[in-house]
């Protein structure tokens, strides 16, 4: 009896090509039967990491995300922070206040949550009442009498001292007269009028200089009686003031001493509020000018500015209300600046310059998250300039520091608001690529003190009865919040199905749920444009494959030059030295694979395997080490008894760009193999894997397109139920073929062999046994091993026929010979 084949015993049935989701398995009939609340599907790893990090309340436990896009890690990282945020308390409000005493250093102040709105009212109204009543008090009439009973008390008295030195200048002879320059004195006639300077000039020098003389003697008078003139003026300002700022007293005192009463708690507040009395009393002219103004509004010019409201002073800068807030806050910031994160002052133009004060501060997002928790993206704060930086100083520092770009670069210092810190209590939760945390980790000292949690999402998670169940409320909940029609259980295990091809595996499913949704909602769109009720698994298929068509067309071109013989693939027919390679195309969201032509030729020399992709400089370093494994294979294979003597060459046939990776090295092993036995390898079968020294054949990627690409080769060529594709048997599992290659391949029209060794599949290949070596390093002649063997010895000895002396590896050559080409 003739044993079985290679053929025969390697190839996979039809059920281990796919795996099938059993509707009956899921126990409901549509997504509608089930909870709608959202939830992480799978993720077990970086679930638990996340729920760790954000218990701990430690100093330099932030978290860092890991992940590629689309596995739901900001998704869950946001669900899971905010049910956390619920059971905190809410963290209190913040105020920034103007600090009487140095202006450019607004005073921060803490106030219970809730309370910095109330006691920014608060204050507004006490500054109204304030307005309303020095307003009404110095515009009463009562006021105006009484300033004037001051003023005319002083001016009595003024009066008083110039009445007593007019009298005694008159007593000799003299008048007081006053100049723009001041007080002076006059002589006057006999009638008491003044004399003129011409007459004065003109009267006998005796007369003139006994003038004079009392003039001189009224001087020290009239000085006393400036100075007391002085004085009484000094007093009657003073008065004055003093009057005024016990009218302003009487107005300010009652609203203030209500607010300190009930602010008496919180001694930050009490003492803005006393320094806030003072200053009104100290600028009470400013205050009274503008309740001057705003009593004439309609009457004054408009100005080419608007006058800063002196009032403005005593506003309340709310940076932070919780008024809203239920529980901690959880912020996410998507445009990360510096600005942005640690808050800013912005300026105002004022007569042509710019200006701040402590009211245009803006708080950034640490002070909103301030007390919860802060979501970042961590390519939005790296790309950002200084955002990152400005994060780690806020965290490593434990406090929130409103600085101006340059100044905290230390590029540019210059004058302007240095507002109070406010302590920072906050759990910061980045979100990022594992490339991104590596990088950051490795080249950041200070990352792995600031982000020590790291909670991992991968991108695939174990294919479990309980796994499947969770994707099916995944499904029923983003039918729920859409509005999109229910899936019936065929159609959720269309999506199942669709997972697992997404990751590639008959044991897992994909966790890129932005890939999953995407069928879901067109699965939904084709439903309603066929009018059904619910989602079945014609319209996930119809998503699916409508998805493809959008994007393929790069495939279908390649496809058809290989229908018209532009490209050169052979699906017929057995060819020495000539195999079918697969290789995979990834042109964005979409991904194909497709054949392409590798030959090999060996002739005699010693130069060893070249591998022509690597002399023109277009083969990957991945693909060169394929390369010189295979060459280190066949040297440990047939060159135990003799040197091995060959000069061989590589190529992908047709090739425009640069090759990388090493899934060809048994393909390119297999064409040399035929090259050196003389054995034609079959056309119709394509090969995937790469090799080691061993001969063992190792698993690769891309196996499901790469499958369906020669399967759809073949099939424009036209099917034979010869053809197929020989992948390693590692890859077996990872098989989640499209239905219509599954139903070829039960039709007999197409096969996929596995195979474990270099030996099985070459096997395959040519339909000879490989053989195997006897334990003289022997194998049978007829076998493929035994063919290579023997052209490898002739190779050899046709070497040494042009090459006289020591074979290559057994000594020196001699000098100056080289042989011929």
């Amino acid at each position: 009896m003739t044993p079985p084949s290679a053929r025969d015993t390697q190839r996979l049935l039809p059920t281990a090509l796919r795996w099938t989701c059993d509707p009956a398995e899921l126990e409901f009939k549509t997504t509608g039967d089930l909870p709608t609340e959202a939830a992480i599907v799978g993720q077990a790893r970086g679930v638990h990491a996340l729920q760790f990090g954000l218990g701990i309340d430690q100093q330099g436990y932030n978290i860092f995300v890991s992940g590629p896009p689309g596995t739901g890690r900001s998704s869950y990282a946001r669900l899971e922070i905010e049910r956390l945020a619920q059971a905190r308390p809410v963290p209190p409000d913040w105020c920034y206040v103007r600090n009487f005493a140095t202006a450019d250093q607004p005073v921060a102040i803490s106030l219970p949550p809730g309370e910095g709105g109330m006691f920014r009212r608060r204050v507004g109204e006490m500054v109204a009442e304030v307005r309303g009543g020095l307003r009404r008090a110095f515009a009463s009439e009562a006021y105006e009498q009484q300033r004037a009973e001051v003023a005319r008390r002083y001016e009595q008295q003024l009066g008083e001292v110039m009445q007593a030195l007019e009298t005694e200048a008159r007593s000799r002879g003299l008048m007081l007269q006053r100049t723009p320059t001041g007080i002076v004195t006059v002589p006057v006639d006999l009638q008491g009028r003044p004399v003129s300077q011409d007459v004065f000039d003109a009267l006998p020098e005796a007369e003139r200089a006994r003038i004079t003389a009392r003039m001189k003697s009224l001087e020290e008078s009239m000085a006393e009686a400036q100075r007391k003139a002085r004085a009484l003026e000094r007093e009657g300002r003073e008065a004055l003031r003093e009057f005024d700022a016990a009218t302003a007293r009487g107005i300010i005192d009652g609203p203030i001493a209500r607010l300190k009463e009930q602010y008496r708690d919180h001694p930050k507040v009490a003492a803005f509020l006393e320094a806030a009395e003072q200053d009104m009393l100290a600028h009470l002219a400013e205050l009274r000018a503008a309740g001057d103004e705003e009593a004439g509004e309609q009457a004054r010019p408009e100005l080419p500015f608007p006058r800063r409201d002196p009032y403005a002073r005593y506003q309340i800068n709310l940076l932070v209300d919780h008024r809203e807030t239920r529980g901690a806050p959880v912020i996410t910031e998507t445009n990360p600046t510096y600005y942005n994160l640690v808050g800013k002052a912005e300026y105002r133009a004022e007569f042509g310059a710019l200006v701040t004060d402590f009211t245009m501060l803006k708080p950034g997002a640490l002070h909103r998250a301030n007390g919860g928790y802060l979501v970042l993206q961590a390519r939005d704060v790296l790309t950002s300039p200084f955002a990152y930086e400005g994060l780690k100083r806020a965290l490593r520092s434990r406090e929130i520091r409103v600085e101006p770009l340059g100044e905290a670069a230390g590029l540019l210092p210059a004058a302007t608001l240095r507002p109070d810190p406010i302590p920072l209590d906050v759990k910061v939760v980045l979100i990022g690529t594992p490339e991104v945390y590596h990088l950051l980790y490795g080249f950041d000292e200070e990352f792995e003190k600031l982000f020590k949690i790291r909670a991992d999402f991968d991108v695939v998670i174990d294919r479990t009865p309980d796994v499947q169940r969770a994707y099916a409320r995944a499904i029923a909940a983003i039918c729920h919040r859409t509005g999109s029609c229910h899936f019936d259980a065929a159609g959720v295990a269309a999506v199942l199905e669709h997972s697992a091809r997404l990751a590639s595996s008959q044991d897992k499913l994909s966790t890129r749920f932005n890939e999953v949704v995407e069928i879901i909602y067109e699965a939904a769109a084709w439903a309603r444009e066929m009018r059904s009720e619910l989602v079945s698994r014609e319209h996930v298929r119809r998503a699916v494959e409508e998805k493809a068509y959008r994007s393929n067309l790069l495939e279908e071109k390649i496809r058809e030059l290989v229908a018209k013989g532009v490209i050169l693939v052979d699906t017929q027919g057995a060819v020495t030295g000539q195999i079918n390679g697969l290789s995979v195309l990834q042109l964005g969201d979409y991904t194909f694979g497709h054949p392409s032509r590798i030959t090999a030729r060996a002739y005699v020399g010693g130069r060893g395997v070249v591998n022509i992709e690597r002399e023109t400089q277009m083969s990957g370093r991945i693909h060169s080490k394929g390369v010189f494994v295979l060459s280190s294979l066949l040297a440990s294979r047939f060159a135990q008894q003799h040197p091995l003597s060959l000069s061989a060459s590589l190529t992908f046939e047709q090739l425009y760009s640069d090759v990388d990776g090493d899934s060809a090295s048994s393909t390119e092993l297999y064409a040399l193999l035929s090259e050196l036995s003389g054995l034609p390898i079959d056309q119709g079968i394509a090969v995937t894997g790469s090799v080691n020294q061993m001969g063992e054949i190792q698993p690769i990627g891309g196996v499901n397109e790469k499958v369906e690409g020669f399967f759809y080769t073949c099939k424009i060529k036209g099917l034979t139920g010869r053809q197929g594709v020989v992948i390693p048997h590692q890859n077996a599992r990872d098989l989640m073929l499209r239905e219509e290659v599954v139903a070829a391949v039960g039709e007999g029209r197409f096969h996929v062999w596995t195979v474990r060794t270099v030996d099985e599949g070459i096997e395959i290949l040519t339909g000879t046994p490989a053989g195997r070596s006897d334990p003289d390093g022997r194998y049978p002649d007829d076998s493929v091993n035994g063919r290579v063997a023997r052209r490898l010895a002739e190779l050899a000895r046709r070497f040494r026929e042009f090459a006289p002396g020591p074979a290559p590896g057994q000594g020196p050559e001699p000098p100056k010979e080289t042989p011929p080409a």
